[in-house]
């Protein structure tokens, strides 16, 4: 297995408010370790974004209150909701946590303002 970190960049996205838009997508055979997310707001005003793990994998070792080897379907999740950004400044989404991002999963931001939040992601991908 090979791991190789990578940068995801989007200068300016949603394109529009109140519709998610990917950042980034787990390709084929490949599981990804987020290992941060920085969104900067690009705007003249505050605004409020949101950061989704949109997921439609199945995981096979059981969660909380599931019976182990039971096949639990991931959804679609909040990282942060509606948190407020100052103009011209940053917030850094993950703090020192990780996410697993799995084969197809994605990293979808929103804005309150289409086009306000500049967003950089790092990942390690292990293929």
């Amino acid at each position: 297995m090979a791991n190789t970190f990578k940068v995801f960049s989007h200068d300016v996205m949603p394109a529009s408010a109140a519709t998610p838009e990917a950042l980034y997508t787990v390709q084929a055979s490949t599981t990804s370790v987020v290992l941060g997310l920085i969104l900067c707001n690009v705007h003249s005003s505050a605004v409020t974004a949101s950061v989704k793990v949109s997921s439609d994998t199945t995981t096979t070792e059981g969660g909380v209150g599931d019976v182990a080897g039971t096949p639990v379907a991931n959804t679609t999740t909040f990282v942060v909701k509606d948190v407020s950004i100052p103009a011209g400044s940053s917030l850094e989404v993950l703090s020192g946590s990780k996410l697993i991002l799995q084969t197809t999963d994605s990293i979808l931001i929103d804005c309150s303002v289409s086009d306000k939040i500049s967003a950089t992601l790092s990942v390690m991908q292990i293929t």
